[in-house]
Protein backbone atom coordinates (compact mmCIF):
# COMPACT_ATOMS: atom_id res chain seq x y z
CA UNK A 1 0.00 0.00 0.00
CA UNK A 2 3.14 2.25 0.69
CA UNK A 3 4.42 2.15 -2.47
CA UNK A 4 1.41 2.74 -4.38
CA UNK A 5 0.52 5.51 -2.23
CA UNK A 6 4.06 6.94 -2.97
CA UNK A 7 3.70 6.33 -6.54
CA UNK A 8 0.73 8.91 -7.01
CA UNK A 9 3.37 11.89 -6.26
CA UNK A 10 4.99 10.38 -9.66
CA UNK A 11 1.65 11.90 -11.65
CA UNK A 12 1.23 14.70 -9.26
CA UNK A 13 4.76 16.17 -10.03
CA UNK A 14 4.22 15.87 -13.96
CA UNK A 15 0.87 17.60 -13.60
CA UNK A 16 2.25 20.33 -11.80
CA UNK A 17 4.91 20.56 -14.47
CA UNK A 18 2.51 21.19 -17.40
CA UNK A 19 0.04 23.60 -15.12
CA UNK A 20 -2.32 21.24 -14.51
CA UNK A 21 -3.23 21.91 -11.13
CA UNK A 22 -6.53 20.36 -10.82
CA UNK A 23 -4.91 16.71 -11.33
CA UNK A 24 -1.62 17.79 -9.36
CA UNK A 25 -3.52 18.29 -6.26
CA UNK A 26 -5.63 15.06 -6.88
CA UNK A 27 -2.54 12.92 -6.57
CA UNK A 28 -0.62 14.62 -4.36
CA UNK A 29 -3.87 15.02 -1.96
CA UNK A 30 -4.03 11.03 -2.37
CA UNK A 31 -0.72 9.77 -2.36
CA UNK A 32 -0.31 11.72 1.37
CA UNK A 33 -4.10 10.80 2.25
CA UNK A 34 -3.01 7.09 1.45
CA UNK A 35 0.60 7.25 3.07
CA UNK A 36 -0.88 8.99 6.25
CA UNK A 37 -3.00 5.69 6.46
CA UNK A 38 -0.22 3.46 5.60
CA UNK A 39 1.80 5.03 8.24
CA UNK A 40 -0.57 4.34 11.08
CA UNK A 41 -1.27 0.98 9.94
CA UNK A 42 2.65 -0.12 9.97
CA UNK A 43 2.86 1.77 13.51
CA UNK A 44 0.31 -0.27 14.97
CA UNK A 45 1.53 -3.64 13.52
CA UNK A 46 5.12 -2.90 14.70
CA UNK A 47 6.39 -5.54 17.15
CA UNK A 48 3.97 -7.83 15.92
CA UNK A 49 5.35 -10.68 14.51
CA UNK A 50 4.38 -12.03 11.39
CA UNK A 51 3.33 -15.42 10.74
CA UNK A 52 1.48 -15.39 7.50
CA UNK A 53 2.55 -18.46 5.24
CA UNK A 54 2.50 -18.81 1.78
CA UNK A 55 -1.22 -19.57 1.43
CA UNK A 56 -1.70 -16.44 3.43
CA UNK A 57 0.65 -14.44 0.82
CA UNK A 58 -1.59 -15.83 -2.03
CA UNK A 59 -4.72 -14.40 0.46
CA UNK A 60 -3.17 -11.06 0.21
CA UNK A 61 -1.96 -11.17 -3.76
CA UNK A 62 -5.69 -11.62 -4.23
CA UNK A 63 -6.86 -9.06 -1.60
CA UNK A 64 -4.47 -6.91 -3.78
CA UNK A 65 -6.01 -7.55 -7.05
CA UNK A 66 -9.26 -7.24 -5.79
CA UNK A 67 -9.28 -4.28 -3.57
CA UNK A 68 -6.31 -2.23 -4.44
CA UNK A 69 -8.15 -0.53 -7.24
CA UNK A 70 -10.30 1.40 -4.59
CA UNK A 71 -7.08 3.06 -3.41
CA UNK A 72 -6.16 3.67 -7.10
CA UNK A 73 -9.81 5.01 -8.26
CA UNK A 74 -9.67 7.51 -5.48
CA UNK A 75 -7.20 10.26 -7.34
CA UNK A 76 -8.33 8.90 -10.94
CA UNK A 77 -11.86 10.01 -10.00
CA UNK A 78 -11.06 13.24 -8.66
CA UNK A 79 -8.96 13.96 -11.30
CA UNK A 80 -11.82 12.90 -14.22
CA UNK A 81 -14.50 14.57 -12.58
CA UNK A 82 -17.00 13.50 -15.16
CA UNK A 83 -17.05 9.89 -14.22
CA UNK A 84 -18.44 7.87 -11.15
CA UNK A 85 -16.35 6.28 -8.84
CA UNK A 86 -17.47 2.33 -10.74
CA UNK A 87 -16.05 3.98 -13.64
CA UNK A 88 -13.01 4.52 -11.86
CA UNK A 89 -12.50 1.22 -9.99
CA UNK A 90 -13.11 -0.69 -13.20
CA UNK A 91 -10.77 1.39 -14.84
CA UNK A 92 -7.92 0.77 -11.93
CA UNK A 93 -8.69 -3.03 -11.96
CA UNK A 94 -8.13 -3.42 -15.62
CA UNK A 95 -4.93 -1.40 -15.25
CA UNK A 96 -3.69 -3.27 -12.02
CA UNK A 97 -4.46 -6.39 -13.60
CA UNK A 98 -2.67 -6.17 -16.86
CA UNK A 99 -5.79 -6.56 -18.97
CA UNK A 100 -5.90 -3.13 -20.18
CA UNK A 101 -9.58 -2.52 -21.22
CA UNK A 102 -10.70 0.93 -20.91
CA UNK A 103 -13.56 2.71 -20.53
CA UNK A 104 -12.74 6.58 -21.80
CA UNK A 105 -11.77 7.65 -25.20
CA UNK A 106 -8.14 8.67 -25.44
CA UNK A 107 -9.18 12.51 -26.36
CA UNK A 108 -11.29 12.41 -23.05
CA UNK A 109 -8.08 11.69 -20.27
CA UNK A 110 -5.47 13.71 -19.98
CA UNK A 111 -1.70 12.84 -19.95
CA UNK A 112 -1.33 12.74 -16.44
CA UNK A 113 -4.41 10.26 -16.28
CA UNK A 114 -3.01 8.24 -19.45
CA UNK A 115 0.23 8.51 -17.13
CA UNK A 116 -1.66 7.43 -14.09
CA UNK A 117 -3.38 4.18 -16.15
CA UNK A 118 0.09 3.41 -17.71
CA UNK A 119 1.82 3.91 -14.24
CA UNK A 120 -0.44 1.43 -12.67
CA UNK A 121 -0.48 -1.23 -15.34
CA UNK A 122 3.42 -1.24 -14.98
CA UNK A 123 3.25 -1.46 -11.22
CA UNK A 124 0.20 -4.96 -11.72
CA UNK A 125 2.88 -6.32 -14.12
CA UNK A 126 5.70 -6.23 -11.45
CA UNK A 127 3.60 -7.32 -8.62
CA UNK A 128 2.34 -10.46 -10.77
CA UNK A 129 6.21 -10.87 -12.22
CA UNK A 130 7.62 -11.21 -8.35
CA UNK A 131 4.38 -13.29 -7.23
CA UNK A 132 4.87 -15.91 -9.84
CA UNK A 133 8.80 -16.45 -8.17
CA UNK A 134 8.14 -15.75 -4.86
CA UNK A 135 4.42 -17.21 -4.44
CA UNK A 136 3.19 -19.24 -6.78
CA UNK A 137 6.53 -21.15 -7.78
CA UNK A 138 6.48 -22.41 -4.44
CA UNK A 139 3.07 -23.52 -3.90
CA UNK A 140 3.75 -25.21 -7.85
CA UNK A 141 0.70 -22.94 -8.88
CA UNK A 142 0.42 -20.41 -12.53
CA UNK A 143 1.83 -23.34 -14.64
CA UNK A 144 4.62 -24.51 -12.32
CA UNK A 145 2.09 -27.50 -11.49
CA UNK A 146 3.17 -28.73 -15.04
CA UNK A 147 6.35 -29.61 -13.55
CA UNK A 148 5.94 -30.55 -10.36
CA UNK A 149 5.64 -33.98 -8.74
CA UNK A 150 2.71 -32.95 -6.04
CA UNK A 151 -1.16 -31.35 -6.28
CA UNK A 152 -1.18 -27.51 -7.17
CA UNK A 153 -1.29 -26.21 -3.99
CA UNK A 154 1.52 -28.30 -2.17
CA UNK A 155 5.32 -27.34 -2.18
CA UNK A 156 7.40 -30.49 -4.13
CA UNK A 157 10.36 -30.08 -1.70
CA UNK A 158 13.04 -28.89 -3.59
CA UNK A 159 15.67 -26.95 -2.76
CA UNK A 160 15.10 -24.25 -5.44
CA UNK A 161 16.40 -21.43 -2.91
CA UNK A 162 12.62 -20.61 -2.79
CA UNK A 163 11.09 -23.44 -0.45
CA UNK A 164 13.01 -23.24 2.66
CA UNK A 165 13.21 -19.27 2.90
CA UNK A 166 11.01 -17.31 5.19
CA UNK A 167 8.09 -16.08 2.74
CA UNK A 168 7.76 -12.55 3.54
CA UNK A 169 11.79 -11.98 3.40
CA UNK A 170 11.47 -14.28 0.26
CA UNK A 171 9.25 -12.01 -1.40
CA UNK A 172 11.89 -9.06 -0.46
CA UNK A 173 14.38 -10.76 -2.17
CA UNK A 174 12.74 -11.59 -5.03
CA UNK A 175 11.60 -8.16 -5.62
CA UNK A 176 15.17 -7.05 -4.88
CA UNK A 177 16.38 -9.31 -8.03
CA UNK A 178 13.52 -8.65 -10.25
CA UNK A 179 12.53 -4.91 -9.67
CA UNK A 180 15.75 -3.15 -11.40
CA UNK A 181 15.45 -5.87 -14.37
CA UNK A 182 12.00 -4.69 -14.82
CA UNK A 183 12.18 -1.05 -14.45
CA UNK A 184 16.04 -1.69 -16.40
CA UNK A 185 14.17 -3.06 -19.61
CA UNK A 186 11.27 -0.32 -19.06
CA UNK A 187 13.67 2.16 -19.44
CA UNK A 188 15.80 0.93 -22.48
CA UNK A 189 12.64 0.26 -24.69
CA UNK A 190 11.40 3.99 -23.55
CA UNK A 191 14.76 5.46 -25.07
CA UNK A 192 14.14 3.32 -27.92
CA UNK A 193 10.61 4.21 -28.70
CA UNK A 194 11.49 7.86 -28.45
CA UNK A 195 14.51 7.92 -31.03
CA UNK A 196 12.12 6.01 -33.21
CA UNK A 197 10.04 8.98 -32.73
CA UNK A 198 7.42 8.97 -30.25
CA UNK A 199 6.78 11.44 -27.80
CA UNK A 200 7.84 10.83 -23.87
CA UNK A 201 4.97 10.27 -22.47
CA UNK A 202 3.60 7.68 -25.50
CA UNK A 203 7.32 6.17 -25.45
CA UNK A 204 6.77 5.64 -21.94
CA UNK A 205 3.00 4.25 -21.60
CA UNK A 206 4.25 1.82 -24.84
CA UNK A 207 7.20 0.67 -22.85
CA UNK A 208 4.78 -0.22 -19.80
CA UNK A 209 2.79 -1.68 -21.61
CA UNK A 210 5.07 -4.01 -22.86
CA UNK A 211 6.54 -5.06 -20.39
CA UNK A 212 3.57 -5.32 -18.18
CA UNK A 213 1.14 -6.72 -21.59
CA UNK A 214 -1.16 -4.72 -20.34
CA UNK A 215 -1.75 -2.84 -23.66
CA UNK A 216 -2.48 0.38 -22.11
CA UNK A 217 -1.81 3.30 -24.83
CA UNK A 218 -2.53 7.52 -24.82
CA UNK A 219 -3.33 7.48 -28.30
CA UNK A 220 -5.29 4.28 -28.86
CA UNK A 221 -2.99 1.78 -30.16
CA UNK A 222 0.72 1.12 -31.14
CA UNK A 223 -1.13 1.18 -34.74
CA UNK A 224 -1.73 5.36 -34.06
CA UNK A 225 2.28 5.58 -33.08
CA UNK A 226 4.73 8.31 -34.43
CA UNK A 227 7.59 5.84 -34.32
CA UNK A 228 5.89 3.53 -36.90
CA UNK A 229 7.85 0.59 -37.92
CA UNK A 230 10.84 0.85 -35.87
CA UNK A 231 8.79 1.22 -32.60
CA UNK A 232 6.86 -2.08 -33.69
CA UNK A 233 10.15 -3.48 -34.12
CA UNK A 234 11.63 -2.75 -30.97
CA UNK A 235 8.83 -3.50 -28.79
CA UNK A 236 8.41 -6.90 -30.39
CA UNK A 237 11.92 -7.78 -29.30
CA UNK A 238 10.68 -7.10 -25.86
CA UNK A 239 7.83 -8.78 -26.23
CA UNK A 240 9.42 -11.74 -26.52
CA UNK A 241 10.10 -11.67 -22.56
CA UNK A 242 6.56 -12.66 -22.79
CA UNK A 243 6.81 -16.15 -24.00
CA UNK A 244 9.23 -17.74 -21.63
CA UNK A 245 10.16 -17.52 -18.17
CA UNK A 246 13.72 -18.53 -18.70
CA UNK A 247 14.61 -14.95 -19.58
CA UNK A 248 14.70 -14.52 -15.49
CA UNK A 249 14.11 -17.73 -14.01
CA UNK A 250 15.68 -21.35 -13.29
CA UNK A 251 13.24 -22.79 -10.76
CA UNK A 252 11.47 -25.58 -12.85
CA UNK A 253 12.76 -28.66 -14.33
CA UNK A 254 12.76 -27.58 -17.55
CA UNK A 255 15.02 -24.98 -16.88
CA UNK A 256 17.95 -27.42 -17.03
CA UNK A 257 18.59 -27.01 -20.66
CA UNK A 258 21.29 -25.13 -21.75
CA UNK A 259 19.39 -22.58 -24.12
CA UNK A 260 16.35 -20.44 -23.87
CA UNK A 261 15.93 -21.32 -27.64
CA UNK A 262 15.51 -24.79 -26.55
CA UNK A 263 12.75 -24.26 -24.14
CA UNK A 264 9.77 -25.39 -25.33
CA UNK A 265 7.13 -22.64 -24.27
CA UNK A 266 9.87 -20.21 -26.39
CA UNK A 267 9.85 -22.34 -29.31
CA UNK A 268 6.13 -22.59 -29.44
CA UNK A 269 5.57 -19.35 -28.40
CA UNK A 270 7.69 -18.71 -32.03
CA UNK A 271 6.10 -21.04 -33.88
CA UNK A 272 3.10 -19.86 -33.67
CA UNK A 273 4.00 -16.04 -33.74
CA UNK A 274 6.29 -17.19 -37.39
CA UNK A 275 3.56 -19.73 -38.65
CA UNK A 276 1.10 -18.30 -38.74
CA UNK A 277 1.35 -15.13 -40.22
CA UNK A 278 3.50 -17.41 -43.05
CA UNK A 279 0.39 -19.15 -43.63
CA UNK A 280 -2.27 -16.72 -44.00
CA UNK A 281 -0.17 -14.82 -46.38
CA UNK A 282 0.44 -17.85 -48.30
CA UNK A 283 -3.42 -18.26 -48.18
CA UNK A 284 -3.26 -15.59 -50.83
CA UNK A 285 -2.17 -17.65 -53.66
CA UNK A 286 -3.63 -20.98 -52.24
CA UNK A 287 -7.11 -19.75 -51.11
CA UNK A 288 -9.34 -17.76 -53.01
CA UNK A 289 -8.86 -14.57 -52.03
CA UNK A 290 -8.91 -11.45 -54.09
CA UNK A 291 -5.73 -10.50 -56.47
CA UNK A 292 -4.21 -7.71 -54.90
CA UNK A 293 -1.21 -5.96 -56.84
CA UNK A 294 1.79 -4.91 -54.85
CA UNK A 295 4.94 -5.38 -54.54
CA UNK A 296 7.74 -7.00 -52.57
CA UNK A 297 7.47 -4.61 -49.72
CA UNK A 298 3.57 -4.65 -49.83
CA UNK A 299 4.33 -8.60 -48.85
CA UNK A 300 6.96 -7.86 -46.50
CA UNK A 301 4.47 -5.32 -45.18
CA UNK A 302 2.14 -7.67 -44.72
CA UNK A 303 3.74 -10.41 -43.17
CA UNK A 304 5.07 -7.79 -40.65
CA UNK A 305 2.12 -6.78 -39.46
CA UNK A 306 0.70 -10.06 -39.06
CA UNK A 307 3.89 -11.70 -37.26
CA UNK A 308 3.54 -8.27 -34.83
CA UNK A 309 -0.26 -8.90 -34.05
CA UNK A 310 -0.01 -12.45 -33.35
CA UNK A 311 3.07 -11.84 -30.82
CA UNK A 312 1.03 -8.82 -29.38
CA UNK A 313 -2.18 -10.78 -28.96
CA UNK A 314 -0.37 -14.02 -28.02
CA UNK A 315 1.53 -12.44 -25.17
CA UNK A 316 -1.81 -10.78 -24.45
CA UNK A 317 -0.33 -7.16 -25.09
CA UNK A 318 -3.17 -6.40 -27.35
CA UNK A 319 -1.26 -4.19 -29.84
CA UNK A 320 -2.44 -4.34 -33.52
CA UNK A 321 0.19 -3.52 -35.43
CA UNK A 322 -0.72 -0.49 -38.23
CA UNK A 323 -0.08 -3.01 -41.13
CA UNK A 324 -2.40 -5.53 -40.15
CA UNK A 325 -5.41 -4.42 -42.53
CA UNK A 326 -2.67 -4.99 -45.52
CA UNK A 327 -1.93 -8.18 -44.01
CA UNK A 328 -5.74 -8.71 -43.73
CA UNK A 329 -6.35 -8.04 -47.52
CA UNK A 330 -3.85 -10.16 -48.59
CA UNK A 331 -5.02 -13.44 -46.74
CA UNK A 332 -8.40 -12.70 -47.52
CA UNK A 333 -9.23 -12.81 -43.78
CA UNK A 334 -11.82 -10.66 -43.40
CA UNK A 335 -12.81 -11.73 -39.57
CA UNK A 336 -9.87 -12.04 -37.40
CA UNK A 337 -11.77 -12.43 -34.33
CA UNK A 338 -11.58 -16.03 -33.67
CA UNK A 339 -8.13 -16.17 -34.47
CA UNK A 340 -7.59 -13.24 -31.83
CA UNK A 341 -9.64 -15.02 -29.27
CA UNK A 342 -7.07 -18.52 -29.53
CA UNK A 343 -4.27 -16.84 -29.99
CA UNK A 344 -5.46 -14.83 -26.32
CA UNK A 345 -6.55 -18.43 -24.75
CA UNK A 346 -3.27 -19.96 -25.34
CA UNK A 347 -1.75 -16.87 -23.48
CA UNK A 348 2.27 -16.38 -23.24
CA UNK A 349 4.93 -18.27 -20.84
CA UNK A 350 4.74 -19.56 -17.47
CA UNK A 351 6.19 -16.56 -14.58
CA UNK A 352 5.53 -13.60 -17.07
CA UNK A 353 3.55 -11.01 -17.17
CA UNK A 354 1.38 -12.68 -19.61
CA UNK A 355 -1.75 -14.37 -19.10
CA UNK A 356 -4.18 -16.85 -20.64
CA UNK A 357 -3.77 -20.96 -20.35
CA UNK A 358 0.24 -20.43 -20.80
CA UNK A 359 2.24 -22.13 -23.45
CA UNK A 360 3.87 -24.34 -21.21
CA UNK A 361 0.03 -26.35 -20.61
CA UNK A 362 -0.20 -25.92 -24.04
CA UNK A 363 3.02 -28.03 -24.83
CA UNK A 364 2.23 -30.56 -22.21
CA UNK A 365 -1.07 -31.36 -24.08
CA UNK A 366 0.98 -31.68 -27.37
CA UNK A 367 3.13 -34.27 -25.90
CA UNK A 368 0.48 -36.22 -24.29
CA UNK A 369 -1.42 -36.15 -27.24
CA UNK A 370 1.84 -37.04 -29.64
CA UNK A 371 2.14 -40.09 -27.26
CA UNK A 372 -1.05 -41.61 -27.80
CA UNK A 373 -0.77 -41.33 -31.64
CA UNK A 374 2.08 -43.12 -31.36
CA UNK A 375 0.64 -45.83 -29.46
CA UNK A 376 -2.42 -46.14 -31.73
CA UNK A 377 -0.11 -46.99 -34.22
CA UNK A 378 2.03 -49.04 -32.33
CA UNK A 379 0.58 -50.41 -28.69
CA UNK A 380 3.20 -51.72 -27.41
CA UNK A 381 5.83 -49.35 -28.02
CA UNK A 382 7.12 -47.48 -24.81
CA UNK A 383 8.31 -44.05 -24.63
CA UNK A 384 11.86 -42.46 -25.23
CA UNK A 385 11.24 -39.54 -24.09
CA UNK A 386 13.89 -38.20 -20.58
CA UNK A 387 12.89 -37.91 -17.73
CA UNK A 388 11.19 -33.92 -17.43
CA UNK A 389 9.31 -34.22 -21.19
CA UNK A 390 8.11 -38.00 -19.38
CA UNK A 391 6.94 -36.17 -16.36
CA UNK A 392 5.01 -32.96 -18.52
CA UNK A 393 4.25 -35.76 -21.05
CA UNK A 394 2.17 -37.72 -18.36
CA UNK A 395 1.31 -35.83 -14.50
CA UNK A 396 1.84 -32.15 -16.27
CA UNK A 397 -0.23 -32.89 -19.14
CA UNK A 398 -3.08 -34.10 -16.81
CA UNK A 399 -3.13 -31.23 -14.91
CA UNK A 400 -2.71 -29.24 -17.89
CA UNK A 401 -5.97 -30.56 -18.89
CA UNK A 402 -7.66 -30.32 -15.99
CA UNK A 403 -6.78 -26.63 -16.14
CA UNK A 404 -8.05 -26.17 -19.95
CA UNK A 405 -11.46 -27.51 -18.86
CA UNK A 406 -11.39 -25.54 -15.64
CA UNK A 407 -10.61 -22.68 -18.33
CA UNK A 408 -13.37 -23.27 -20.46
CA UNK A 409 -15.89 -23.57 -18.06
CA UNK A 410 -15.11 -20.29 -16.36
CA UNK A 411 -15.71 -18.58 -19.80
CA UNK A 412 -18.97 -20.70 -20.04
CA UNK A 413 -19.80 -19.40 -16.97
CA UNK A 414 -18.69 -15.92 -17.22
CA UNK A 415 -20.58 -15.79 -20.78
CA UNK A 416 -23.91 -16.68 -18.82
CA UNK A 417 -23.53 -14.38 -16.91
CA UNK A 418 -23.01 -11.61 -19.12
CA UNK A 419 -26.03 -12.32 -20.96
CA UNK A 420 -28.06 -12.08 -17.64
CA UNK A 421 -26.69 -8.08 -17.32
CA UNK A 422 -28.15 -7.80 -20.92
CA UNK A 423 -25.18 -8.31 -23.07
CA UNK A 424 -25.55 -10.06 -26.58
CA UNK A 425 -24.52 -13.41 -26.86
CA UNK A 426 -21.38 -12.43 -28.88
CA UNK A 427 -19.78 -9.58 -27.44
CA UNK A 428 -20.31 -11.29 -23.78
CA UNK A 429 -18.29 -14.34 -25.11
CA UNK A 430 -15.74 -11.22 -26.03
CA UNK A 431 -16.06 -9.87 -22.25
CA UNK A 432 -15.43 -13.43 -20.63
CA UNK A 433 -12.36 -14.16 -23.07
CA UNK A 434 -11.20 -10.53 -23.09
CA UNK A 435 -11.06 -10.57 -18.77
CA UNK A 436 -9.90 -13.74 -18.22
CA UNK A 437 -6.88 -14.02 -20.65
CA UNK A 438 -6.33 -10.05 -19.29
CA UNK A 439 -6.42 -9.40 -22.99
CA UNK A 440 -8.61 -6.06 -22.55
CA UNK A 441 -8.02 -4.43 -25.93
CA UNK A 442 -9.74 -7.86 -27.74
CA UNK A 443 -13.05 -5.56 -26.99
CA UNK A 444 -11.71 -3.10 -29.65
CA UNK A 445 -9.99 -5.50 -32.09
CA UNK A 446 -12.55 -9.22 -31.94
CA UNK A 447 -15.93 -7.33 -32.50
CA UNK A 448 -16.91 -5.47 -35.89
CA UNK A 449 -18.58 -2.94 -33.37
CA UNK A 450 -15.97 -2.35 -30.70
CA UNK A 451 -17.92 -3.52 -27.07
CA UNK A 452 -18.36 0.06 -24.99
CA UNK A 453 -17.63 -0.73 -21.51
CA UNK A 454 -18.81 2.10 -20.71
CA UNK A 455 -22.33 1.62 -21.65
CA UNK A 456 -22.37 -1.71 -19.80
CA UNK A 457 -24.39 -1.87 -15.85
CA UNK A 458 -22.67 -1.65 -12.95
CA UNK A 459 -23.66 -5.28 -12.87
CA UNK A 460 -21.89 -6.74 -15.68
CA UNK A 461 -18.72 -4.15 -15.04
CA UNK A 462 -18.49 -5.79 -11.37
CA UNK A 463 -18.45 -9.25 -13.72
CA UNK A 464 -15.62 -7.90 -15.73
CA UNK A 465 -14.05 -6.82 -13.18
CA UNK A 466 -14.52 -10.67 -11.17
CA UNK A 467 -12.93 -12.02 -14.26
CA UNK A 468 -9.91 -10.04 -14.64
CA UNK A 469 -8.72 -10.92 -10.55
CA UNK A 470 -9.60 -14.61 -11.60
CA UNK A 471 -8.08 -14.40 -14.88
CA UNK A 472 -4.84 -12.40 -13.43
CA UNK A 473 -4.60 -15.32 -10.55
CA UNK A 474 -5.89 -18.28 -12.09
CA UNK A 475 -8.88 -20.63 -10.90
CA UNK A 476 -6.33 -23.60 -9.37
CA UNK A 477 -5.11 -20.99 -7.39
CA UNK A 478 -8.37 -19.42 -6.41
CA UNK A 479 -9.14 -23.61 -5.35
CA UNK A 480 -5.95 -24.12 -4.03
CA UNK A 481 -6.96 -20.93 -1.37
CA UNK A 482 -10.27 -22.25 -0.24
CA UNK A 483 -9.30 -25.49 0.13
CA UNK A 484 -6.10 -24.86 2.22
CA UNK A 485 -6.00 -24.72 6.65
CA UNK A 486 -6.13 -20.96 6.00
CA UNK A 487 -9.44 -20.17 6.67
CA UNK A 488 -9.46 -23.01 9.68
CA UNK A 489 -6.61 -21.77 11.65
Amino acid sequence: MGIFALSMYVPAAHALAHDNLHDARSFFYSGTLFLLIFSLVALAQAGRKRTRGDMGNLLALFACFSLMPLMLAVPFYEAVRTTNFVNAYVEMSSALSTTGATLFRPERLSETEHLWRAQVGWMGGLLIWVAAAAIMAPLNLGGFEVTSTLEPGHSDGLDRGLDRADPQKRILRVAAQLTPVYAGLTLALWIMLVVSGDSPLVGLSHAMAVLSTSGISPIGGADNAASGFPGEMVMAMFMLFALSRLTFSSDTVTSARRSILQDPEFRLGLLITFGLPVALLLRHWIGPTPVIEGGFLEVLKALWGGVFTVLSILTTTGFESANWQIAQQWSGLTAAGPLFLGLAVIGGGVATTAGGVKLLRIWALYLNGLREMERMVHPSSVGRSPGYSRKIRKQGAYIAWIFFMLFAITISGFTVLFTLFGVNFENSIILAISALSTTGPLINLTPEDPISLLSLTDGAKMIFCAGMVLGRLELLAIIALLASDLWRS
